[in-house]
């Protein structure tokens, strides 16, 4: 690996941040905020950006960027944007402990949305404003980012956007890989622009509205208010937000080329297929299953309230409106299975992906028909077309990695809580990039309670399920440091 390379992109992260928590020390100003916040986001800020310019100037006539290059990159920076990114919390007291704020720092990047905090209009805006930042960062991948604004790195962009892009296959727009990553980021920005103005036009204020736009669109789930979307009981709202979140879950390559008017790229995409079908049994089964409740007496109450949790739970979001750790078992077990779903690869949402979903499926109807008649010649096919031998591995083998992480992780996690249902969803609401779970993680409490080593191993499932598990698992392994 490249050590001058990894520096000097990481480098550039820091100061891509530092700016960011300069913007954010100067709204903090014009807010009214205490000064604690402000010297905590000026102080992040300048600190961040001068290690980061420094590094950056001693790293001058890096060498081009290799594949190993680019897992090194990408595990690194975003180690140390949660580093950076925990700063401004334990300097303005916020969270004066460094291990709960780096949980909230990776929780905000990952687009997690797991949160140690509670009472939180009680809390500084510029803090409030830095931590929905963080999920508008993560969404798209702030080195993703990095690779639209930085054109020296040729062709090495190429091994940062593989490396941090979630999903088996990275939809590349036009020839040149920066070009696609402006392309995408433009598409969120323009999304996130959208939600605001919808989201404002219903009541929200506009710091309300901009710090949700970017919780949705990055299916991250940081708040601004104690109750989520609970506070803000408008149909209106819940549905605007039910409208985007969905569209978070999508492929955004989909999205650009409906932009370019073809609409039926929607239609045509099996995974996007799959994804409908699954958000709308889903949707149909919860309102079931909670219609008749308290808050969710009539069957638009339970609509509304069944297909928000379903749409913020399969595209690992995080939002809620109500606390559906109450909910009827039925409900529950299905938003837990619907954790790992996730959404489509190329969108900000986290999970195994509907499209490994789907080609398991296939997977597990072929061996099935290889079973019945042995001689038979049978092949894995999306809409027609068969997929690669190498690809289906890949897949087999992502899940059972997902899977073994998943169970290990529980099992060291059940020394942590005091409860098997805490320690089980904990765990899989971090490693799928949810961030409420049941028992004592529901959407009404917070991860506050779980002590310091847990929240350390469930920051690092965050990591994990965020850069798609072979990114981080490939920096335990000696091979990757062997020349």
């Amino acid at each position: 690996m490249n050590g001058r390379a990894v520096i000097r992109m990481v480098s550039f992260v820091l100061s891509v941040l530092g700016l960011a928590m300069g913007v954010c020390a100067l709204l903090a100003r014009l807010w009214g905020d205490g000064a604690s916040a402000v010297r905590a986001l000026a102080f992040s800020g300048a600190g961040c950006a001068a290690l980061g310019l420094s590094a950056w100037l001693a790293t001058r006539g890096a060498e081009e960027l290799t594949r190993r290059d680019g897992f090194g990159i990408v595990a690194f920076g975003w180690l140390a944007a949660g580093v950076a990114g925990a700063l401004p919390y334990v300097l303005s007291g916020v969270i004066p402990s460094f291990v709960d704020a780096f949980f909230e720092s990776v929780s905000g990047f990952t687009t997690t949305g797991a949160s140690v905090l509670s009472d939180l209009e009680a809390l500084p805006r510029g803090i409030l404003f830095w931590r929905a930042l963080t999920h508008f960062f993560g969404g798209m991948g702030v080195l993703v980012l990095c690779v639209a604004i930085l054109p020296l790195l040729g062709t090495g962009g190429m091994q940062i956007f593989r490396a941090e892009m979630p999903g088996p296959s990275k939809d590349r727009l036009t020839p040149r890989i920066a070009t696609t990553a402006k392309l995408l980021w433009g598409v969120y920005a323009l999304l996130c622009a959208l939600e605001t103005l919808l989201l404002r036009w219903g009541g929200m204020t506009w710091f309300d509205a901009v710090c949700h736009s970017f919780a949705t669109l990055a299916t991250g789930g940081f708040s601004t208010r104690t109750q989520s979307v609970g506070a803000f009981p408008s149909p209106y709202l819940q549905t605007v937000i039910i409208f985007f979140m969905f569209l978070a879950g999508v492929n955004f390559a989909l999205h650009y080329r409906a932009l370019m008017g073809a609409l039926g790229a929607y239609r045509r995409d099996p995974e996007f297929r799959f994804y409908f079908a699954i958000w709308l049994i889903s949707g149909v089964i919860v309102t079931l299953a909670i219609h008749g409740r308290s808050a969710a007496a009539t069957w638009g109450a339970a609509a509304r309230s069944g297909f928000f949790h379903v749409t913020s739970i399969l595209t690992t979001t995080g939002f809620a409106t109500e606390d559906f750790n109450i909910w009827p078992q039925t409900a529950r077990l299905l938003l837990v299975v619907l954790m790992f779903f996730g959404g489509c690869a190329g969108s900000t949402g986290g999970g195994m992906k509907n499209i490994r979903v789907f080609i398991m499926l296939k997977q597990i109807l072929r061996e099935i028909r290889v079973a019945i008649v042995p001689q038979s010649v049978v092949r894995v096919k999306i809409s027609g077309e068969p997929v690669e031998n190498d690809a289906v591995s890949n897949v087999v083998g992502f899940v059972l990695l997902f899977l073994g992480i998943f169970a290990v992780a529980s099992l060291l996690m059940t020394f942590f809580t005091p409860d098997l249902e805490t320690a089980v969803s904990s765990v899989a609401a971090t490693l799928c990039n949810i961030g409420p779970g049941l028992g004592q993680v529901g959407p009404a409490t917070t991860y506050a309670a779980i002590p310091p080593p847990g929240k350390l191993l469930l920051t690092l499932c965050m990591l994990l399920g965020r850069l798609e598990l072979f990114t981080l698992v490939a920096l335990f392994l000696p091979r990757f440091w062997r020349r």
